[in-house]
């Protein structure tokens, strides 16, 4: 009899890994294939990234609190964040949608309301896609198309020891905007006259229910003649984040508790919920700002950018991963960031 191993043995990262080793390459204009946030394709004088994104109700989000809208927008917005990782610009999308009959004709044209919304916001093209039937409910899958100079490509693999470690933005909002939903939700089922205080969260539940790419990030980075080492987006948690720079480059990583970004909404949030809010920033997921490394020769350039912030350096990798507390005691980094199984 076969051996029957049970996904949630090998978690998501590790199934990707395990089929990744079963893909052969065909063609040599295949520069980049599983294994970064986007696929890199030679198209002669510039590489095109193509990244697909898949998101499930009941998994990745729930309608009795996420606006079809603002779903819409969101679905679009996760794979520019994938190109953005890339230090690519995106060109089309094409949206493929698997819907159950409870759904009207006016509740699909609202969920495109927002996917149109982010394809102006993103200057994307709608090109195609496909739309079947679902016996359980929404499905969206969204594949972006990008492109970039072959100079201007960033992978996760091309972190140096002494780089410095950069995020965009605040981190740990998402996962405190989540909770909120959720407590609020279990509020409402419990008594269907109550409705949600949800006026002073505004920041976080906007966070989670209507992330924004951040392609703002990617132009200033070329306005100012920066090219990241590595970069990733914060999909799954900063320590996850970096868990897998420091993997594909072969390096390892400080960073300082005292250099984290986080919004004082999500720490008194964090601290509502009995929560570490360092735990919040480093485990959090879905904050889609990005995570890159720069040589330290381009330090002066982005010194004095508001939004990006140093938080650590990459170091070599038998020093390991490791985490400065405010006391300055070393610990070594965890990464428990969102798990698929």
């Amino acid at each position: 009899m076969s051996k029957r191993t049970e996904i949630s043995e090998l978690g998501e990262f590790g199934l990707i890994e395990r089929l990744r080793e079963q893909i052969e390459i065909y063609h040599d204009t295949t520069i980049k294939g599983v294994g970064d946030d986007a696929a890199v394709i030679d198209c002669g004088d510039s590489y095109r990234v193509v990244t697909t994104d898949l998101l499930v109700e009941g998994v990745h989000f729930d309608l009795s609190y996420c606006p079809l809208k603002h779903l819409g927008f969101k679905a679009v917005a996760v794979n520019v964040s994938d190109v953005a990782a890339m230090n690519a610009v995106p060109k089309e999308i094409t949206v493929s949608i698997a819907l159950s009959n409870r759904f009207s004709v006016e509740a699909v044209e609202e969920l495109y309301q927002g996917i149109q919304l982010a394809a102006k916001h993103y200057n994307v093209d709608l090109i195609g896609g496909d739309t079947t039937a679902s016996r359980s409910g929404l499905v969206i899958s969204i594949t972006a198309l990008g492109e970039t100079t072959k100079e201007s490509v960033v992978y996760r693999s091309g972190a140096k020891v002494n780089d410095i470690i950069c995020v965009t933005g605040d981190l740990g909002g998402a996962l405190m905007g989540l909770q909120v939903l959720e407590r609020e939700k279990q509020v409402f089922l419990a008594n269907p006259d109550m409705r949600p205080d949800l006026d002073k969260y505004a920041y976080i539940t906007s966070r989670q229910l209507r992330p924004d790419a951040r392609m703002d990030i990617v132009h200033e980075l070329r306005d100012l003649g920066v090219v990241p080492s590595s970069m990733m987006d914060i999909s799954d948690g900063l320590a996850s984040e970096l868990f897998h720079i420091s993997k594909a480059s072969g390096v390892g990583v400080t960073i300082y508790e005292d250099k984290l970004p986080i919004d004082k909404e999500t720490y008194d949030v964090a601290v509502e919920f009995n929560m570490d809010p360092v735990t919040a920033v480093l485990n959090g997921g879905e904050d889609y700002e990005l995570l890159f490394t720069i040589s330290p020769s381009n330090y002066a350039k982005l010194e004095k950018h508001p939004d990006i912030h140093f938080i650590g350096h990459v170091n070599a990798p038998e020093e390991g991963k490791q985490l400065v507390t405010k006391s300055g005691t070393a610990v070594p980094l965890k990464a428990q960031g969102w798990k698929h199984f």
